[in-house]
C-alpha cells in the first residue's frame, strides 16, 4: 500500500505497508520499547505492557486478516509505527470496531498519527459495510492516561470518553494479611473442577448484567481459555456464589493476574470476594508468582476498590476507551 491511498497523506520518506507477518514481530516489539519512556508504559501491565515479538505474533494472530486490518507505517525501510483493527460485539448488541495506532515519538507531530487514523477508520468503514452492522456500529480506540499524544490526537479527531479502568498492583505475595472473620454459615470455597465450569461461567456473566458495554462472553471462549490451577469458588450448598479467577502470566511466571472476582448479588457485604481473593493470591504464590495485578471499572459500583486496597493492592495507570459514531 502506498503513502497515496486514499485519504492518507504522508511527509516525504514515510509510507503505508501491509503486516507480512514473522518478519514484522521484531520491528512492531521495538515500536512498542521506543515509545515506553515518553508514554510512561508500565511494562508489567496486564492491560498493556511491553509484549515480545512472541507475544506480538500470538496478538496478530488472533486477528482476522491480519494483513489486511493491520497496517505498518516505514521511514526509510524501517518500521516505525503500527496500527491494528479489531472487532466484537457488547452485550447490548453494540458492534464496536476497536483500532489501537502506536508511533515512535521522533516522528509524531508531522501529521502522521493522523493519516493512520484515517486510514483505520476507512478500514473500519469498509468492514462495517462488508459485515452489514452499519445500524450498531461505533468506532473505539484506547488510550492509556499517560499517553498524552495519542489522547491529543483522538479528542481532535472527534473521538469522546466512554469508560475507563485502572489496574492495581499487588507489589509483594509474600506478604498477605489474614482473611479475617468467618464466612456465613454454609458457605465453603474450594477449586474449580471441569464440572463447575459453567457455573462459574454464569457467576462472571450475571456479574455484568449491568453493563452494557461489556464484550459478549460465550461459554466456549470460557472453556478454551481455561487456566483453572488457581480459580477459586464458594458455595452454598450446591449453589456457586461466587469465583476468585486467577492464573500465572504466562509470558511473565511471576507474575499474577486476577482476572475475574464476581460474587453473586445477594451474598455481597458478607466476606466472601475477601476469603477468595486471599485465597486466589495465596495459590499463585504457590503457583511461582511473587506479584499479582488486576484491573476494574473506575465507575465501578460495589467499591471494589475497598477491598482490593485492603489487601495490599495499589493503583496504577488509567485506560480510557473512547468512541466516535461510525457517520
Amino acid at each position: 500500500m502506498s503513502d497515496d491511498a486514499p485519504g492518507q497523506s504522508l511527509p516525504a520518506g514515510f509510507g503505508f505497508r501491509p503486516y507480512r507477518g514473522d518478519e514484522d514481530h521484531g520491528p512492531m516489539a521495538a515500536v512498542r520499547l521506543g515509545c515506553a519512556e515518553r508514554d510512561r508504559i508500565d511494562a508489567q501491565s496486564v492491560v498493556e505492557g511491553l509484549p515480545t515479538a512472541a507475544e506480538i505474533a500470538e496478538a496478530s494472530a488472533k486477528l482476522e486478516e491480519p494483513s489486511k486490518n493491520q497496517i505498518l507505517v516505514v521511514h526509510d525501510g524501517s518500521v516505525v509505527g503500527y496500527s491494528a483493527i479489531r472487532w466484537w460485539q457488547e452485550r447490548d448488541g453494540t458492534w464496536l470496531y476497536l483500532h489501537r495506532g502506536y508511533l515512535l515519538p521522533e516522528h509524531r507531530r508531522q501529521g502522521i498519527g493522523s493519516a493512520m487514523l484515517s486510514w483505520t477508520e476507512e478500514r473500519i468503514r469498509q468492514l462495517v459495510e462488508q459485515h452489514g452492522t452499519a445500524r450498531t456500529a461505533v468506532i473505539g480506540a484506547n488510550a492509556m492516561a499517560s499517553e498524552q499524544d495519542a489522547t491529543a490526537l483522538l479528542l481532535a479527531a472527534g473521538y469522546r470518553r466512554a469508560f475507563s479502568l485502572v489496574e492495581l498492583k499487588l507489589g509483594d505475595l509474600q506478604r498477605l494479611p489474614e482473611p479475617g472473620g468467618e464466612l456465613p454459615a454454609g458457605i465453603r470455597t474450594g477449586p474449580i473442577g471441569t464440572s463447575h465450569y459453567r457455573a462459574a461461567w454464569r457467576t462472571v456473566v450475571d456479574s455484568y448484567a449491568d453493563t452494557s458495554s461489556t464484550r459478549k462472553w460465550a461459554f466456549q471462549d470460557f472453556v478454551d481459555t481455561a487456566d483453572p490451577a488457581c480459580w477459586r469458588a464458594a458455595w452454598n450448598e450446591q449453589d456457586m456464589v461466587g469465583v476468585a479467577l486467577c492464573f500465572i502470566r504466562r509470558h511473565h511466571r511471576t507474575v499474577g493476574e486476577v482476572e475475574e472476582l464476581s460474587v453473586r448479588t445477594d451474598q455481597r457485604r458478607l466476606g466472601i470476594g475477601r476469603v477468595l481473593l486471599l485465597d486466589g493470591l495465596r495459590s499463585l504464590r504457590e503457583q511461582g508468582a511473587t506479584t499479582a495485578r488486576l484491573f476494574t471499572g473506575t465507575a465501578n459500583p460495589h467499591r471494589s476498590y475497598d477491598l482490593y486496597e485492603s489487601v495490599g493492592f495499589r493503583r496504577q495507570n488509567e485506560y480510557v476507551r473512547y468512541r466516535k459514531p461510525l457517520a
